[in-house]
């Protein structure tokens, strides 16, 4: 028999590692050749892990919520027949290391074992965590994190107070090491029993002014965590009520929506677009462009040509915000946001959207909203958005105050189109007649767009759409 080893695949060069949320298959059940074994997530987009063999699934390396790094071993498959693939060193090469290596495996142990006996003394209340514990976290902490965590004795409140110098705030393994030699140095301070001998030495001197340099450092690890925590306001509950915890997707919109109100300094401009002349030629042309494109021609792709047409008259409204830096984008890449049938929201990307007609746009739009409704998204394809487009107007909403995707400055909501009453200028005179109108909603991150820029923007974007040519093709 031979063993496969399941990899973490590749995922797009933005994406380093993702989280398991859901084993398909359990050790012992059989699976064919391009059948999916585990579900994971990244920040934006779930997907499924498909195996390359067919095979019976023998080892699961990870464990649901486990965050794993690309290119990782996740499961080990035994292939009947065959070759080994990707299989793991032959245990030959193992039993044999060589004197470096020997040496040196002789020193971590030593280390471990040192380093246990060590800590073990100092955490001595309360209950010991189990390892079931830490998984009811809505933070991420890697395998690594948690095993020392649960061998230092840390319990869930202490590692939730531990401020991550990691990605997104994460807790690393020099995190959780600083703050258990953190632990280890603060019972000898507090103790008198174990300051009176210190005392008798002529070291007590200098073993009094040390604390205050290795402890400040390492006490600002839990304050922030604490200072940002805010006051939780009781909610009542009472027999009829239902209590439903969010789901992972739900949990990262909430906390990116936020992060991006406590970080933008959000301001709105609204303007009112006549947009009879689109509304007419999309009429007159749908059919003819279904049937000779294979694709439905709906108004997103029109507005979308239009928008990206506009940030190329404005690239300062193509940036990006990085501390006290702002990065001029040179592509234009356009966030869709789509609501997925579950509610939930996710904001696929349109790549150098300024270089695509009508056509390839409208082939990019509905290949992208097709694929968020299926769950198919790849995670590449939410990465790289430079300004997004809303459309409030599929749920009947007239105009909105969206939030910006961040590190954008920019997000543009389309209002639903209504027919209205409209004074009509004609060289004989004014008059009053139908028109179909929208609203559109600019918000704006007023820390680097003022007014003008935020709202000469949206000002050329009703331009273009009003000024549209009803004699044009596609």
């Amino acid at each position: 028999m031979a063993r496969y080893e399941l990899k973490l695949p590749k995922m797009g060069e933005s994406v380093a590692e993702a989280t398991i949320t859901n084993w398909l298959k359990q050790p012992g059940d059989h699976i064919s050749a391009d059948e999916a074994v585990l579900e994971i997530a990244t920040d934006k987009v779930d997907s499924e892990v498909p195996s390359e063999v067919s095979g019976t699934l023998v080892e699961q390396l990870f464990q649901k919520d486990d965050v794993v790094k690309v290119g990782q071993t996740v499961a080990i498959i035994e292939v009947e027949g065959g070759v080994v693939v990707d299989a793991p060193s032959a245990p030959a090469s193992i039993e044999q290391p060589t004197p470096q290596v020997a040496a040196a495996a002789v020193e971590i142990e030593k280390t471990v074992e040192t380093a246990r006996q060590f800590t073990a003394a100092p955490v001595s209340s309360g209950t010991p965590p189990t390892k079931e514990e830490y998984h009811n976290s809505d933070r991420f902490y890697s395998p690594l994190v948690k095993n020392i965590a649960l061998q230092e004795g840390i319990s869930m409140s202490e590692l939730e107070s531990i401020s991550g110098t990691g990605a997104e705030g994460r807790v690393t393994k020099n995190d959780i090491l600083a703050y258990v030699e953190y632990r280890k140095n603060a019972p000898q301070q507090a103790a008198p029993a174990v300051s009176e001998p210190v005392q008798s030495t002529p070291q007590a001197q200098p073993v009094q002014s040390q604390p205050v340099q290795q402890v400040a450092p390492v006490q600002e690890a839990p304050k922030p965590a604490a200072q940002a925590e805010p006051a939780k306001v009781p909610v009542s509950v009472n027999g009829q009520d239902e209590i439903v915890e969010m789901d992972r997707m739900r949990k990262l919109i909430s906390k990116y929506m936020v992060e991006s109100v406590q970080t933008s300094a959000h301001v709105q401009s609204f303007i009112e677009v006549d947009v009879t002349n689109i509304w007419d030629w999309r009429e007159k042309n749908k059919d003819k462009f279904e049937k000779r494109e294979g694709e439905k021609l709906t108004f997103t792709p029109i507005f979308m040509e239009i928008v990206a047409r506009a940030l190329k008259d404005f690239p300062l409204m193509n940036i990006a915000v990085d501390g006290d830096y702002i990065i001029k984008k040179k592509a234009i890449n356009l966030g869709m946001a789509a609501a997925l049938p579950n509610g939930n929201l996710i904001v696929p990307v349109i790549k150098n959207a300024d270089q695509l007609n009508l056509i390839g746009m409208a082939k990019a739009v509905n290949d992208l909203g097709n694929r968020a409704k299926a769950g198919k998204l790849k995670p590449d394809d939410t990465q790289g958005g430079t300004y997004t487009v809303t459309n409030v107007g599929t749920f009947g909403s007239v105009f909105g105050t969206p939030i910006i995707n961040q590190p954008q400055v920019g997000i543009l909501a389309l209002g639903a189109i209504r027919k209205v009453p409209a004074v009509i200028e004609t060289p004989e005179g004014d008059f009053i007649g139908i028109r179909k109108k929208m609203f559109l909603s600019h918000s704006y991150d007023h820390r680097v767009v003022d007014g003008a820029l935020g709202g000469s923007f949206v000002k050329r974007v009703a331009d273009y759409m009003e000024a549209f040519d009803v004699d044009r093709d596609f």
